[in-house]
């Protein structure tokens, strides 16, 4: 294969699983990668300026906010190797067609990619049902953990330090370490290990990758505080699944204190927010939390849900003001408790994870 460009489109994982695969190739090879979350065409067009020949591989993100988005972003720097994470509901406000109109959108990546080249999927992911393949002539690789796929993680537990899990190369089964938590970081890592183990990197390459990488900022970042505290910043955006981070909660906030959850707006959903904030509200009173505070606009109706699945209206808590909401975390915080901030508000002028710096400091 020529140089491999790599483009990671997705509805989530995106940031995280473009560092790890860049880590990763950068123990063998001169390589570009985008920076930070730089990922509308906007960007893509100025990395066209800066990529040239001293690079021998190049990963990329590629966002998307409406269709059409991806198209440009192949017009613009054409990649041999594409990788969708998952296709969710993130921006469907933007979508007539919900969840099928974004998974044609995502579709753009695969047409818009060297057909013969190599394109990796997430087994586990129901929507990526509903991505095009039909012009697609390469390779698909796939990833997963419930499903039988080309790559398998399993025996995934939680350390100290982030997530460890077992996967199968060739003849042998390897034992992995990532700097971050949550399962949704062990599917980013799975599709890692897949790409640069088909790039020919080694086990010892892709382990010291992952021991190098730079964990993005604001998505499950875990700080262990004064009086045995623990803050889990994932509030640089937010998706509306919030499974990946309550998982998070639960485990490591694991020390006997409490676990509370400060939530803000599920944004960009439309005429859907109403519907999806309830919903994943309902899942969250099954969680065994025991306080839940809310900020924004629709977040009440995370409460509201909550509260039909089990929480009591003493738990639950709905914000308007962030003044208000740190003035109730100063007064409520306990030795042992550990806290979970998660999605920014866009158009305030403090958001949540200028909360959780307050939180940390």
């Amino acid at each position: 294969m020529s140089k491999p460009i790599i483009a990671i489109t997705g509805s989530s994982g995106k940031t995280t699983t473009k560092e790890m695969i860049a880590s990763i190739l950068q123990t063998r090879w001169r390589t570009f990668k985008s920076i930070e979350n730089g990922n509308d065409t906007w960007f893509t067009s100025q990395y066209k300026k800066q990529i040239n020949s001293y690079y021998k591989a190049v990963v990329l993100e590629y966002g998307m906010k409406k269709r059409g988005d991806i198209k440009r972003h192949c017009e613009l720097i054409q990649p041999n190797i594409g990788v969708i994470t998952n296709v969710g509901r993130a921006h469907i406000a933007h979508f007539k067609n919900g969840v099928r109109g974004i998974a044609t959108a995502k579709s753009e990546l695969i047409t818009g990619m060297n057909r013969k080249g190599m394109l990796f999927l997430n087994k586990d992911d129901h929507y990526s049902k509903l991505l095009n393949l039909k012009s697609f002539q390469g390779q698909m690789i796939t990833v997963g953990i419930r499903n039988k796929a080309d790559f398998n993680a399993w025996h995934i537990r939680y350390s100290s330090k982030g997530m460890i899990f077992n996967v199968r190369l060739g003849q042998k089964e390897h034992t992995f370490h990532i700097p971050c938590f949550g399962k949704c970081n062990v599917y980013n890592a799975v599709f890692a290990i897949a790409v640069s183990h088909h790039l020919g990197c080694s086990v010892t390459e892709i382990k010291r990758g992952f021991y190098n990488m730079k964990n993005p900022y604001g998505r499950l970042s875990v700080s262990k505080i004064r009086r045995k505290m623990i803050v889990i910043n994932d509030s640089f955006n937010t998706k509306p699944e919030l499974d990946s981070a309550l998982d998070v909660l639960l485990h490591v906030g694991s020390n006997g204190g409490r676990k509370i959850a400060v939530l803000g707006d599920i944004r960009d959903l439309g005429e859907h927010a109403k519907k999806i904030h309830l919903a994943q509200g309902r899942k969250l009173g099954t969680k065994k939390l025991d306080l839940l505070y809310t900020y924004g606009l629709h977040s009440k109706y995370l409460g509201i849900g909550a509260q039909q699945t089990g929480m009591s209206a003493q738990q639950v808590k709905h914000f308007t003001r962030i003044s208000s909401l740190k003035r109730a975390l100063a007064m409520q915080r306990r030795t042992g408790d550990s806290f979970l901030l998660k999605g920014s508000t866009n158009g305030h002028p403090v958001k949540l994870m200028h909360l959780a710096e307050w939180l940390i400091r």
